[in-house]
């Protein structure tokens, strides 16, 4: 008979066996091995926001950038490197490597449309690289600006699966729209809405890297040594431009020569760092910029302290890039990482030919006062001011170029490119030349890391890559580039890079497309492309029109579409705009602008159920906006109140009689056709004045609070009492749009 196994003796063999499986006859060999094996490369994005190819000191600019300059000298730049001249397209490129047209972001995610290039977001056919790291052991963090998701999917509904973390991210913390403030940012941190630290001194890029920082710094506690990828994407130089004020008395009198002067000093700085060709020439100025000599007193004043407060804005997010940098040095990570630096588009074209002190203006196509601009003159660059530059310095910051962000010559798209990686990079300092574009980032990174862009992710067959990767120009300044054609539209403005020849049309909005006239450049003998060759070469340029209608129907590019603000937030089905019905209750989150109740030109009512206890109760029932533009519904001094913010300039209607304690219905009523407001006490008309204008297009780029205006004050009337948050019982808020 044979004899019962004994569990106790079974388990020690088992044991014994899987000691001798996994360390053989040398104890401790599979944890040699384990700790011999290379470390793997960290992955730095940097990336910079309406900054030109011309304002960075490495590139020939006044404006102070040290700690740039230091990866520069320590890395490569790059000197004809292309984006796609706007900011969520380049962004997509920049993480999928892929054409955006192809993933689906034709312009930016505010602007959306039925047709596959313009969904609004990056499809899933497109894994981007946080996808491809985090599946092969990295850690992965998203840091500031998003704007990679439709705004109607930025509600506490969602959906959040084109959120950071929903594409791979293992941690984010920023803004999911355009632009946010810097001292009142609309932030979400992981998925979902936290509030901006109120602190003297706060700013929002400090803010950024602390947590970049905490982020990493965590993560390496945990497990010391595993790789990282940290995608830290600045508000910097979007307006608004807003920077402590240290950094804006920098540089005052550096721009007091204007921007004509300013154009040329950049030009020979550039000739003299080799950043251009010696026999570059400067664009003549864009039309629509006047000569510096021809300005008024008063307008140079104005603008120079425009850019006071740009270059400010731009010299502090490098200071916060010098910490990030000095925090990798000191931890021992900067060695190993691959840390890319580049800005999303030329310098930006939105402050008008007048700059802007309040850019919700431009937004509106409303002109402003040069008056009331000099009124507000000291708000610029500070937590009241909201401003953008002229048009003159913004092609200064585009140096030598001509045209701006948005349009497709190169003021919009040759942008500032820096790699610093230097256990990989040994000519350190250099410059490169080779022709190179956005979508080309992802894959040189992959190639540097050893690793393969899948054809397959999570069950999703993927798009192939169309980059081309730089890997082989960090070695070799005389290689030739491997880049042959790249094909740029931006809001039916077109290009076409082909084999050294450039072609490009700046569209006219509106006009039919096959009316625009292109002009044509030898990019090989016209670094700036100054010189319009089409007469003399018509083949060529027939030719190279040919290149880009085929790499258009290659990528997805048709149909043209020109329109803007006139498909901005979209009234689809997913989006809470294409409602007219809104109950909202007590302790909502802020909600972003384009997810808030579409009430601009409509006929609508906003009606808050409140009890009060005493006559001291009061605060906002809601309000949409900051102190640049929107509109607040409030009780102060136990009177109704509802005031219109129109860039500034306030219309009051103030009930005419004292409010009740109890239970009180209390209503705003807007009557579109006559352009009236009106006040309404449990149904009873207490107050009533016509309000002259409303915005058309953007109310506000803050969004929408009820029981409280969290950020910015919307009015100066309570802007001492910080969010004015309603002490009484608010019950709940009703909105109701009548189209």
């Amino acid at each position: 008979m044979k004899s019962k196994p004994n569990p106790q003796r079974l388990n020690l063999c088992l044991f014994v066996v899987l000691l001798v499986g996994l360390f053989g006859s040398k104890p401790g060999l599979a944890i040699q091995q384990q700790a011999s094996q290379s470390p793997k490369t960290n992955v730095v994005y940097v990336v910079l926001d309406d900054v030109g190819f011309a304002d960075l000191g490495c590139y020939g600019s006044e404006i102070k950038t040290p700690n740039i300059d230091r990866l520069a000298a320590g890395g490569l730049r790059y000197n004809n490197f292309h984006t796609t001249a706007l900011c969520s397209p380049s962004r997509a490129a920049l993480l999928t490597g892929r054409n955006h047209h192809t993933v689906g972001v034709r312009a930016i995610t505010n602007m959306v449309t039925t047709e596959e290039n313009a969904k609004g977001k990056v499809t899933k056919k497109a894994a981007m690289l946080s996808e491809v790291l985090r599946d092969n052991g990295y850690n992965t963090f998203a840091l500031g600006k998003w704007h990679l998701a439709p705004t109607y999917e930025t509600t506490p509904a969602g959906p959040y699966d084109n959120w950071p973390l929903g594409r791979g991210f293992d941690r984010f913390y920023g803004f999911l729209d355009a632009e946010t403030d810097q001292y009142f940012p609309a932030l979400t941190y992981d998925n979902h809405r936290v509030e901006p630290t109120r602190r003297a001194g706060y700013h929002l890029s400090e803010d950024l890297v602390d947590k970049a920082i905490e982020f990493i710094g965590n993560q390496q506690m945990a497990l010391p040594g595993k790789p990282f990828f940290t995608y830290l994407a600045f508000g910097a130089a979007h307006a608004p431009h807003q920077a402590p004020k240290e950094f804006l008395d920098r540089y005052k009198g550096v721009f007091d020569k204007g921007w004509d002067a300013i154009r040329a000093d950049r030009l020979a700085r550039m000739k003299k760092l080799g950043i251009v060709p010696q026999n570059t020439e400067l664009a003549p100025r864009n039309e629509g910029v006047k000569a510096w000599e021809t300005l008024s007193a008063d307008e140079k004043r104005l603008f120079i302290r425009l850019q006071e407060a740009y270059a400010g804005f731009i010299e502090h997010a490098d200071a916060q890039i010098g910490r990030l940098t000095k925090y990798l040095e000191e931890s021992g990570k900067l060695e190993n990482t691959l840390l890319v630096l580049v800005s999303d588009n030329g310098s930006s074209q939105e402050g008008g030919a007048t700059g802007t002190v309040n850019a919700t203006a431009y937004y509106n196509g409303i002109p402003e006062n040069l008056a009331d601009n000099l009124a507000r003159i000291d708000q610029i660059g500070t937590e009241r001011g909201f401003s953008n530059i002229p048009w003159g310095w913004s092609q200064a910051s585009n140096t030598p170029f001509q045209r701006y962000k948005q349009n497709t010559h190169f003021g919009g798209i040759r942008d500032p490119f820096i790699v610093h990686w230097p256990a990989g990079i040994k000519d350190k300092g250099a410059i490169r030349t080779q022709f190179h574009h956005i979508t080309d980032v992802t894959p040189t990174v992959l190639e540097a890391l050893n690793l393969k862009a899948p054809t397959v992710h999570r069950g999703v067959e993927q798009l192939p890559i169309a980059g081309v990767s730089m890997a082989y120009t960090f070695a070799d300044a005389k290689a030739p580039t491997r880049k042959t054609t790249q094909y740029f539209e931006m809001i039916g403005h077109r290009a076409i890079w082909h084999e050294g020849w450039t072609a490009a049309v700046a569209h006219n909005r509106g006009a039919p497309f096959d009316q625009d006239k292109w002009e044509l450049f030898n990019t090989m003998e016209d670094f700036s492309a100054v010189h319009n060759v089409a007469d003399k070469f018509p083949d060529k340029l027939k030719e190279l029109q040919t290149v880009w209608q085929r790499e258009a129907e290659k990528y997805g590019v048709l149909p043209l579409d020109d329109r803007t603000i006139q498909i901005w937030f979209p009234h689809i089905a997913e989006s809470p705009q294409s409602r007219n019905s809104f109950t909202f209750y007590p302790g909502m989150d802020h909600w972003n602008p384009g997810a808030a109740p579409d009430t601009r030109g409509q006929s609508h009512t906003i009606t808050a159920h409140v009890e009060r206890a005493d006559k001291t109760a009061e605060g906002v029932l809601a309000a949409f906006g900051s102190y640049r533009s929107g509109y607040t519904f409030y009780v102060k001094n136990n009177r109704l109140v509802y005031e219109y913010n129109f860039i500034g300039k306030f219309t009051k209607i103030e009930s005419s009689e004292e409010i009740p304690t109890g239970v009180t219905a209390l209503r705003f009523e807007f009557q579109k056709e006559k352009g009236i407001g009106a006040l309404f006490i449990n149904d009873r008309k207490v107050a009533e004045a016509a309000i002259p204008r409303t915005l058309p297009f953007l109310i506000s780029w803050e969004g929408f609070d009820v029981g409280r205006d969290s950020l910015s004050p919307v009015t100066p009337s309570y802007a001492d009492k910080g969010e004015f948050v309603f002490s009484g019982k608010l019950n709940k808020v009703e909105l109701e749009i009548k189209k």
